[in-house]
């Protein structure tokens, strides 16, 4: 019976040792770092397929959107943050102890549709007007200085868990062959600076004027003809306006990297990219 009872209590303390790391994770990912793995190339050449960012979720404040997301959909688990932390929702549009995004941040948020999380760059604040003709970002009349910076070069094979293939600026480009985009230098009116990629003239480039409403944010990627982003309304499957309720956290630093389709594939780790500052 001593015997019986000793296993019983190692199997509870067990039981208990495994609750109460969750309980702290779950915490800690609530409160201070979030991790990221980008899954697309839209940030490219910023942020990389297969780059494994934390994200600091102390930078802005929190609201209902920091709690996270738990979806596994190969065993139908589907948490949305929505359903753990709904009640912090505000009916204005709130944080707590919020904190102002700056133009150009690279923000994780989540999409004010899907509830999914979104990586991209903030481009308009609240009260801006922003076009985008021939490909060059307008800032409330002003446009937004590029400079050419030569070319980016990939490989074309797929890339990450979903094996997804890059869009060349070079045409079709068969498997394994080089895939180019032009790259060039943008520098927003407070000085932050980063680089934009080009593959090609479609409709993205050319757009209506949008004006930024109140405690909302309008968001860009940097592989710009490879993003669905704020320059496409809600209604049409894009981003839209993203309230400042749904800001999740900045990124900051890429703490690991790699190209394959697992993290465990250690011959794929880009270790040039390992604690890379997001700029």
């Amino acid at each position: 019976m001593a015997e019986e009872a000793k296993t019983g209590s190692g199997i509870w303390e067990t039981i208990k040792t495994i609750v109460y790391a969750l309980l702290i994770a779950g915490i800690f990912r609530t409160l201070f770092f979030q991790p990221f793995w980008i899954p697309s190339g839209s940030m490219k050449e910023t942020l990389l397929i297969g780059d494994f960012l934390f994200v600091n979720k102390m930078a802005y404040g929190y609201s209902y959107a920091s709690c996270p997301s738990l979806i596994i959909s190969r065993v139908g688990l589907n948490i949305d943050a929505e359903d753990v932390c709904g009640w912090m929702k505000s009916e204005d549009n709130s944080r707590i102890w919020g904190g102002e995004p700056a133009r150009g941040d690279v923000i994780v948020f989540r999409h004010p549709v899907s509830g999914r999380d979104y990586i991209k760059r903030l481009m308009g604040l609240p009260g801006d007007r922003i076009q985008v003709r021939n490909g060059q970002v307008i800032l409330n009349g002003t446009p937004v200085p590029q400079q050419p910076d030569g070319v980016f070069t990939e490989l074309s094979e797929p890339q990450g868990p979903q094996r997804l293939r890059p869009r060349c600026e070079n045409g079709p480009v068969g498997l394994g062959g080089l895939c180019e985009k032009s790259r060039l230098i943008e520098t927003l009116p407070n000085g932050v600076s980063y680089d934009v990629l080009n593959i090609g003239k479609q409709g993205s480039d050319n757009t209506g004027i949008y004006t930024v409403p109140e405690g909302h944010y309008f968001f860009m990627g940097d592989n710009r003809d490879n993003s669905s982003d704020s320059r496409v309304p809600q209604s049409a499957g894009g981003v839209g306006y993203v309230p400042y309720e749904n800001l999740i956290g900045r990124a900051d630093r890429i703490m690991f990297s790699s190209a394959g389709r697992s993290m465990l594939f250690f011959w794929t780790w880009r270790g040039d990219r390992f604690f890379k500052a997001v700029n």
